[in-house]
């Protein structure tokens, strides 16, 4: 308890010889040192991202979002030789779980759907904001997020880089993820098929990013309509 030592250290030396006197001070500090090593920890515990189980529910209180969801996400369950849910896709079936579909986000998936949440709270509706909440949402994914908007009152959604793990896209699809304006729906969301950063651009003309790139770099979007 390094605190407990930092106290003890600051008793004058004709003092700190006696047994008796730093057994009591220890004595009556070790209690109050231990209050304030937990309260220091609540802040880590309560924090967004660094939150796990219970507190993260905490903190999905707070911002307005549960983890339990009105209806069963299908195709996310872990399988062999299935396109998108193998291995760093879909998601282990738990005890408790219903055969059809998950019901209660793990925590990594939990913590992105509540960014997305307190982004979209304070998103100004236009373009750029987009990005930024889209961006502060899967920043941590490794996803690179493109906007187009097609001046019909919808928008495409496009994922490079890195394309979102099966529990994260069935998210997107079934509209829990709502980062988009009132009165625009999201036409379909392009994702890279590519599970390789350095070669997950999508295919664009005349463009050299880190998300677009032309021919031989760029792959074709596997094309996701939303429910």
């Amino acid at each position: 308890m390094p605190a407990l030592n930092e106290y003890l250290a600051l008793v004058t030396s004709q003092h700190r010889p006696r047994p008796k006197f730093m057994a009591v001070l220890e004595a009556l500090l070790k209690p109050l040192c231990a209050v304030d090593d937990v309260l220091q920890s609540m802040g880590p515990a309560f924090d967004l991202d660094t939150a796990v189980g219970v507190q993260l529910d905490q903190v999905g209180e707070w911002i307005g979002r549960s983890r339990l969801l009105s209806l069963p996400l299908t195709d996310v369950y872990f399988a062999w030789d299935t396109d998108g849910v193998g291995w760093n896709q879909g998601v282990w079936k738990g005890m408790y779980d219903p055969d059809s579909g998950l019901i209660s986000l793990p925590d990594d998936v939990y913590r992105t759907l509540l960014r997305a949440k307190v982004a979209a709270n304070s998103w100004d509706g236009t373009i750029p904001g987009a990005y930024t909440v889209w961006e502060a949402a899967f920043a941590a994914t490794g996803s690179i997020i493109l906007i187009q908007d097609n001046q019909d009152m919808s928008m495409v959604v496009g994922i490079a880089a890195m394309p979102p793990d099966a529990v994260t896209t069935q998210l997107l699809l079934q509209g829990y993820i709502p980062l988009k304006p009132g009165g625009v729906r999201v036409a379909y969301y392009a994702l890279t098929p590519s599970t390789d950063p350095d070669a997950a651009a999508l295919f664009a003309w005349d463009c050299d990013s880190a998300g677009l790139a032309g021919w031989g770099r760029g792959n074709f979007p596997k094309i996701l309509n939303p429910s």
